[in-house]
C-alpha cells in the first residue's frame, strides 16, 4: 500500500504556469498530490504583449492529467480584479476548496528609470503587484469566510514570488524592482492578518532560465552533458511544494532565496548603527560628524556587499 502523498486532497491555484517556473511549480504540486487549477494569460511576449491564448494554461493542465493527475486549465488576466475572482471561484467550483494560492505570473519592461515611461512603470506594478494583491483577496475572502463556518482555523498556504532584484537591486529595472519589493510587504502583512484562521504566506526569491530572464542568463551556458541545468526552475519547485505543504505550518512571514540546490532564509532588516542628538534634536553639523564617517569606513554599496555573501551578485 503506497503511503499519501503531501498534498493528497488539497487543492492548488499556481498563476502564470503555463510556462516556465509557474509550470514546473504547476507540476510539482500535482506530482506531491494536489489538483491544480493552472492559469495563464498566455500572451507570447514576456512584455505582456501579444493575443491571449488558452493553449499554454491547457497544455500544463493536460501534462498534469497524463501523469495521472487532476488539473484544471484557466485562461485569465490575474490584474483584473474580476479574472481574479473567477479564478478563484474555478478552484472552489471544481475542487470543492482552495487551499494553496501560488503567485508567480509577472512581466517585464526594462528601462533604466530615466528612461522608463508611465506605462512601463504602470504595466508591471499592475501584473505582478496588484495581481498577487487581486488573488490573495479573493482566497483570503474564501478561507476567513471557512473558519468562520468551521469555528477555527483551516488549512491555507500562499507562496508569493519575489525577486533579487528587490534585495540586490537591478538597475534597468525600477518597476520589476519596486513590484518585487512591494510583494514582501504584501506578503508579511497577509501572514499577520491571516494566521488567525490558518493561513501561512511566504515569499521566494528565485533564480532559474526562463523566457523572462534568457537574455540575464545568456551568458550562462546549458549543462551538455545532460546533467539538470543549475538554473532549471526545477530547482526552485520543491520549495514551493515544501511551503504548499502541512510540514510548512510554522513557517510564516518569511522570505526565502532558492536555485540551483540552494536555499537561503532571508532575515527582515535589523538596525546597523545608532545615533542620539546631544540635545533635543539634530544639528546638521551633529549628522555630518556621526554619519558621514560612519560610511566612510564601509563598501560604498553594502546591498552588494550583502549579495555576495549569498552568492546573488549578478556579473
Amino acid at each position: 500500500m503506497s503511503l499519501p502523498l503531501p498534498l493528497d486532497g488539497l487543492s492548488a491555484i499556481v498563476t502564470g504556469a503555463g510556462r516556465g517556473l509557474g509550470r514546473a511549480e504547476a507540476l510539482e504540486l500535482a506530482r506531491l498530490g494536489a489538483a491544480v487549477v493552472v492559469n495563464d494569460y498566455g500572451q507570447p511576449g514576456r512584455d505582456g504583449s501579444g493575443e491571449a491564448s488558452a493553449a499554454p494554461a491547457e497544455e500544463v493542465a493536460a501534462e498534469i492529467r497524463a501523469a495521472g493527475g487532476r488539473a484544471t486549465a484557466h485562461l485569465g488576466d490575474v490584474s483584473d480584479h474580476e479574472q481574479a475572482r473567477e479564478l478563484v471561484e474555478l478552484a472552489v467550483s471544481t475542487y470543492g476548496k482552495l487551499d494553496i494560492l501560488v503567485n508567480n505570473a509577472g512581466i517585464l519592461r526594462d528601462r533604466m528609470i530615466f528612461s522608463m515611461s508611465e506605462d512601463e512603470w504602470d504595466a508591471v506594478i499592475r501584473v505582478h503587484l496588484k495581481g498577487h494583491f487581486n488573488t490573495t483577496h479573493f482566497a483570503a475572502a474564501h478561507w476567513r469566510s471557512r473558519s468562520k463556518e468551521a469555528g477555527g482555523p483551516v488549512y491555507g498556504r500562499i507562496v508569493n514570488t519575489s525577486s533579487e532584484a528587490y534585495l540586490a537591486g537591478s538597475a534597468g529595472q525600477p518597476n520589476y524592482a519596486a513590484a518585487k519589493g512591494g510583494i514582501v510587504g504584501l506578503t508579511t502583512s497577509t501572514a499577520l492578518a491571516l494566521a488567525k484562521y490558518g493561513v501561512t504566506a511566504n515569499a521566494i526569491c528565485p533564480r532559474a532560465r526562463t523566457r523572462m530572464t534568457e537574455d540575464v542568463f545568456a551568458g550562462f551556458q546549458e549543462p551538455a552533458d545532460g546533467t539538470l541545468d543549475a538554473l532549471a526552475p526545477e530547482h526552485v519547485s520543491p520549495l514551493v511544494g515544501y511551503l504548499a505543504s502541512p510540514a510548512a505550518a510554522g513557517v510564516n512571514g518569511q522570505l526565502l532565496v532558492v536555485h540551483g540546490g540552494m536555499v537561503a532564509i532571508v532575515e527582515r532588516p535589523r538596525v546597523a548603527a545608532k545615533f542620539d542628538a546631544a540635545k533635543e534634536t539634530f544639528t546638521f553639523a551633529e549628522l555630518d560628524e556621526l554619519i558621514t564617517p560612519y560610511y566612510a569606513d564601509r563598501p560604498r554599496n553594502e546591498t552588494f556587499a550583502a549579495a555576495e555573501v549569498l552568492g546573488l551578485k549578478r556579473e
